[in-house]
């Protein structure tokens, strides 16, 4: 599919160029512009349970827009929040998408959730990964600027807020960090283990930190 990701990384949009009859699923309100020739149609991905599932479980909206082009003409998608767009490739394999940062796929691609068990659970970041699966195009989004990390049969250690996505060859482990003190007062407290081989997608930036900073700036009520 061609595409081009402009103005990374803090406010990045993908422009994606259709040639008649090419099709492509986005989050929902991912789009920011498209050509007279482009239709959209708005469906529940994986049927009403599996869009509920996603909604109430995943962290994503309950649908996906499908935009299909009569003819020729370019799409523009961007993330509701500051950050950066990547590009991953599969080819008849697995990624899973942390909640949130999935924006758009190639139809081919079923999208599906994955129980993470209590490993998800202590992360903080919900019960539930999206599993992406077949082969085709996905573009996934980041709160921040998106770090690459290629692992070859190693140990990979990070924060669990600036987790974005991983591929299948990866597993990983929630541990704290410290004792209950240093939880406390540093900032700090779970991280991952990443063990295997494959391709893991950080965000430089992390929402919980981000709110944490933000709300003592916030106006008190009552």
């Amino acid at each position: 599919m061609q595409h081009e990701i402009m103005y990374k990384p803090a406010y990045t949009l993908l422009e994606v160029k259709l040639e008649a009859g090419e099709r492509i699923e986005a989050e929902s309100g991912a789009m920011v512009y498209m050509s007279p020739g482009i239709e959209i149609a708005t469906k529940a991905k994986g049927g009403i349970f599996g869009a509920l599932t996603r909604g109430l479980l995943g962290g994503e909206s309950f649908f996906t827009n499908t935009f299909s082009a009569n003819s020729k003409g370019v799409l523009g998608l961007a993330p509701p929040y500051q950050g950066d767009i990547t590009h991953h490739r599969l080819n008849g394999e697995t990624l899973f998408i942390q909640n949130g940062s999935y924006m758009a796929s190639s139809p081919e691609l079923s999208l599906d959730t994955k129980w993470g068990g209590a490993k998800s659970f202590f992360s903080r970041e919900g019960l539930f990964l999206l599993k992406m699966s077949g082969s085709g195009d996905a573009f996934i989004s980041s709160f921040g600027a998106i770090h690459e990390v290629k692992m070859k049969n190693e140990t990979f250690t990070i924060d669990t807020g600036h987790m974005v996505a991983f591929t299948e060859g990866l597993d990983y482990g929630v541990r704290r960090v410290g004792g209950l003190k240093s939880t406390l007062f540093s900032g700090e407290g779970l991280v991952a283990d990443f063990k295997g081989t494959g391709t893991l997608y950080l965000q430089t930036r992390s929402m919980n930190s981000f709110i944490g900073w933000l709300t003592p700036f916030l106006p008190k009520t009552g």
